[in-house]
C-alpha cells in the first residue's frame, strides 16, 4: 500500500467493566478482527481498560469517607493497568505480529508514582510492538478527580506512522488549547481524541480540531449500557438504582483536514469502524492555513512546555 495511505480502525466497544483481564481479551479480539482487514492503526476509547468510573455520579461520589466509594475505588485500583509489571505485553505482541499501531486508553497504576494512585492514560504502541509514549491525562474532569490523579507533560509526544505524524489527547483535554498547540508544534497531522463515550462529546470538537489544525481527527468512544455492569460488581444495586439505561452511546467519528465528516458519529453500535485516509489531504489544506507554520507568529506568541515525568522523590544513590 502507498506510504501516504493509512487504514485505520475505530474500536467502539464496551469494557467488561472493572475487569482488567476480560477487557484486555476484548481488546485483543478487536485487534485480531482488525488484522483481517489489514488495519494499520487501531484506536480504543478513554480508560477502556478496565472502564470509566461511572459510579462516582451514581453513588454520591463526593461524600466524604463513605464506605461504598472507598470499596469501589479499591476494586478499581486493583484492576488498573501496571505497565511496568507487563500488563500490556499481550497487546504489544499482537501489535508486532500484525504490524499494527495501537492507541489504547487505560487506567494506569504506575510504579513511578508509588503504585497506589491511578491515572487516565493514553498508550501508544508502534507497529513493532513497542510502547512509545504513555500520556497521563493532564486534568481529570469534575468527578473524575475523586478517583484519577492529574498527569504531567511527559506524554505530549507525536509519532511517525507512514507519512503521518500522530498524537493524541484524552477526553476534555482536547478542549485545552495549549496541549493541542504542543502537538501541532511537534508536527501532528493525525490527531487522536479518546472519550469514555457519547456523541455530545465528539460531535463538535472533532470537526473543530480538524479545521483548526488542518489535520485528520479520529475520535473514539466506548459504549456502556446499564445491562453491561457485571453481576459481581461491588455495590451493584446502589449503582443500578440511579443508572440510566445508556451511560455511553458511542459517537466515534472521523473528520478530514477541511473539517468535513469522513465518518459521522456512530451511535449504539459495537464493533470496528474502518476507514482509509490519505496524507495528501493534509498538504492540500495546509496550503491556506498552517497553525504552527506559515500562519504563526512565534516572535509574538510562543508556548513553553515541561515534558519531565513527575515523581515525588528523586534518589541519588552513591556507588558503594
Amino acid at each position: 500500500m502507498r506510504d501516504n495511505i493509512l487504514k485505520v480502525a475505530l474500536a467502539q466497544v464496551s469494557p467488561v467493566w472493572l475487569n482488567k483481564t476480560e477487557t484486555l481479551k476484548k481488546v485483543e479480539q478487536s485487534m485480531v478482527d482488525a488484522s483481517k482487514e489489514s488495519v494499520e492503526l487501531i484506536v480504543f476509547g478513554e480508560g477502556l481498560v478496565p472502564g470509566y468510573p461511572f459510579w462516582l455520579a451514581l453513588t454520591g461520589g463526593a461524600e466524604w469517607n463513605k464506605a461504598v466509594n472507598k470499596e469501589l475505588h479499591a476494586h478499581y485500583v486493583s484492576h488498573a493497568v501496571c505497565i511496568e509489571k507487563g500488563d500490556l505485553e499481550s497487546i504489544c505482541a499482537l501489535s508486532k505480529a500484525h504490524k499494527m499501531a495501537v492507541y489504547l486508553g487505560v487506567i494506569e497504576r504506575p510504579l513511578d508514582r508509588g503504585g497506589h494512585s491511578v491515572y487516565a492514560s493514553l498508550v501508544y504502541i508502534n507497529s513493532e510492538g513497542s510502547i512509545q509514549s504513555v500520556h497521563r491525562k493532564l486534568q481529570p474532569t469534575y468527578d473524575e478527580r475523586l478517583t484519577w490523579s492529574p498527569g504531567d507533560g511527559h506524554g505530549l509526544q507525536v509519532h511517525p506512522l507512514k507519512q503521518f505524524t500522530v498524537g493524541g489527547l484524552n477526553c476534555w483535554e482536547n478542549w485545552m488549547p495549549l496541549p493541542r498547540a504542543a502537538l501541532y508544534g511537534l508536527g501532528e497531522d493525525l490527531h487522536i481524541a479518546v472519550w469514555p463515550g457519547s456523541d455530545h462529546n465528539t460531535k463538535d470538537i472533532t470537526r473543530f480540531i480538524a479545521r483548526e489544525s488542518r489535520s485528520f481527527v479520529i475520535s473514539v468512544s466506548s459504549l456502556m449500557a446499564k445491562s453491561d455492569f457485571p453481576e459481581d460488581t461491588p455495590h451493584l444495586n446502589k449503582i443500578l438504582e440511579k443508572a440510566p439505561d445508556i451511560l455511553a452511546n458511542g459517537g466515534s467519528c472521523i473528520a478530514g483536514p477541511d473539517g468535513a465528516w469522513i465518518v459521522e458519529p456512530v451511535l449504539h453500535k459495537e464493533g470496528l469502524i474502518i476507514e482509509t485516509i490519505d496524507f495528501n489531504r493534509v498538504l492540500e489544506e495546509r496550503q491556506n492555513f498552517d497553525p504552527v507554520g506559515h500562519y504563526s507568529r512565534p516572535d509574538v506568541t510562543k508556548l513553553s512546555i515541561n515534558r519531565t515525568r513527575q515523581s515525588t522523590v528523586k534518589f541519588e544513590d552513591k556507588n558503594k
